[in-house]
């Protein structure tokens, strides 16, 4: 297994170095990816005609598995939201000390009627359901929020933004699926550490319904589609755009340097484990957030006269056939797109973070989980959306529709910006300088999405190769080295292939998401009677 893998990373040097002999290490990248990036994202975004507009395959199949886990589950998103946050905050904890193998203990020998007292055991796990929670948002609260949703409004309109809150409220649904089969079908080592995710349950799970043979393949898919991710979009993609940010804070043109603090930062995170990754993000998650919503809340106050006419544009145009991109069916694509891509549920990858939880009932987690594409995209997104749309009544910055790519024309100078520009330029214009704090925003996001793809890979990576610590270090080394090539390049088809490889991971995790179902429901059963909950009945 050593030399496999040490292999491997010769084979992934060996190549670099040959990337940097003669072209530039960006022409090397893109000849080599370009191919490749438009033949995988040619099979994952298929499009499929829908009243003319191509929709994306992928988002179909999460929109549709969103929709049946909703209603299979009786709207356990919105209707259990309370107790997820309750359980977030760790207000159950206490049942998982007052649970035992034996309720009623064993009988003494002397007298049958007379019970030993029972001993709990400790509870399994590495995190607390806050820290799990903030490890899986730090992974999708990110560029996605800042950029994605200023380029979908742009190119959709108003309206996109009611669609992309009620895909963010399906979303809550797969995730909760997602994190309770993380924690049911967890492996645990003799030293305490978490094995788990869609890895796991695709494997045993559907062993248990008679179809290990394919469970077993889409595990060793899943889990090669994970690594490749964690690499591009959750590491070269991230580690590029932080780098691009803070050259333009600073007013420099090397990336090295940024990437060579950024590896020193995740690397120091990161070979701490889960257990570090959750209490650093557990403080940046939530500080950037409260940042980010706050500002957007000021200025919503500020431009409150405007807010009436912002929030009739997004009703009424989320249903109008007049709308920028041409009728109700392409504003709700665009709604829909970036709610799916923005919180990544039905990706699976959240449920390794939450797997590593500790707790003896998986419902309690996938509940919790639930929470992510609430804050994500129900939150955050709409925030981002509200700003924009307020901002540009008042200022008229952009004409909707007039989008080039992922650019946007501006109307004053008829110069095409990129998303994050766009919301940059939207916050800024009210707030003077606030394009500073967006910037270092920006560069924390993508830090923190680095922590949590680094231990989404790295599960990957120990189910293929191994759970060695060798294993563990060289995916460590080759994942901060890859921090380095994402700073100073210039990665277009290696982001189109990462994202291509991201949302791969949804074929083979929705399949298992389907078929083990029932298993879910059976845990939400188990969880609410423990807490006494009082939908238990109607369950």
């Amino acid at each position: 297994m050593i030399k496999r893998v040490s292999l491997f990373v010769i084979l992934v040097m060996q190549s670099i170095a040959a990337l940097a002999s003669s072209q530039s290490i960006d022409e090397k990248i893109e000849s080599f990816f370009g191919p490749v990036a438009e033949a995988v994202g040619g099979v994952v975004f298929f499009p499929i005609l829908i009243s003319g507009k191509k929709v994306p395959i992928v988002l179909i199949i999460l929109l549709l598995g969103a929709l049946f886990f909703t209603l299979y589950n009786k709207f356990a998103n919105v209707r259990l939201l309370k107790v997820a946050i309750k359980a977030a905050k760790g207000d159950y904890d206490d049942i998982d000390l007052r649970q035992v193998s034996q309720v009623e203990g064993d009988a003494t020998s002397n007298d049958e009627n007379i019970f030993e007292s029972p001993r709990a055991e400790p509870v399994v796990g590495e995190v607390t359901h806050f820290q799990a929670l903030t490890a899986a948002l730090s992974a999708t609260v990110g560029l996605g929020n800042i950029a994605g949703v200023a380029v979908a409004i742009a190119l959709g309109g108003p309206g996109a933004t009611i669609w992309m809150i009620l895909a963010g409220f399906l979303g809550m649904s797969t995730k909760l699926v997602e994190g309770t089969l993380g924690v049911k079908y967890r492996e645990v080592d003799e030293n305490g550490k978490i094995y788990g995710g869609p890895m796991y349950y695709l494997k045993k799970g559907l062993a248990d319904k008679n179809l290990g043979g394919l469970g077993k393949f889409l595990a060793v898919f899943y889990a090669i589609m994970v690594v490749g991710g964690s690499f591009g979009g959750g590491n070269m993609f991230q580690a590029n755009q932080a780098a691009a940010q803070a050259k333009q804070l600073f007013n420099v043109d090397s990336g090295w340097f940024f990437g060579v603090v950024m590896m020193i930062l995740v690397g120091f995170v990161i070979i701490g484990g889960i257990k570090r990754i959750g209490k650093v993000t557990e403080k940046i998650v939530p500080f950037m957030g409260i940042i980010y919503v706050g500002a957007g809340f000021v200025i919503l106050m500020m431009n409150i006269s405007i807010l009436p006419e912002a929030l009739s544009k997004i009703f009424v145009e989320a249903f109008s056939p007049q709308a920028a991109l041409g009728g109700v069916v392409g504003v709700m694509i665009q709604g829909f797109k970036r709610a799916a891509f923005s919180n990544e549920a039905g990706v699976g990858s959240a449920s390794i973070a939450h797997a590593a939880v500790k707790t003896r009932f998986p419902a309690s987690e996938g509940i919790v989980a639930s929470i992510g594409p609430f804050v994500d995209t129900v939150v955050i997104c709409t925030m981002s959306a509200l700003v924009i749309v307020v901002v540009n009544i008042k200022e008229n910055l952009f004409s909707y529709g007039d989008v080039k790519g992922s650019t946007v024309v501006l109307n004053k100078t008829g110069e095409s910006i990129g998303g994050v520009d766009l919301t940059s330029l939207a916050f800024e214009t009210a707030i003077p300088y606030f394009s500073y704090i967006l910037t270092i925003a920006v560069i924390l996001f993508a830090i923190s999405t680095m922590l949590s793809w680094s231990y989404y890979g790295l599960q990957g990576w120990k189910y293929l190769f191994g759970k060695g610590k060798i294993t563990d270090l060289t995916y460590k080394v080759i994942f901060l080295f890859m921090i380095l090539v994402g700073a100073s390049s210039s990665l277009n088809s290696v982001v189109d292939f990462s994202d291509a490889m991201i949302f791969a991971m949804v074929f083979p995790n929705m399949i298992g998401l389907f078929i083990l179902a029932p298993k879910v429901k059976d845990e939400i059963v188990k969880y609410l009677k423990a807490i006494g909950h009082s939908s238990v009945k109607s369950e």
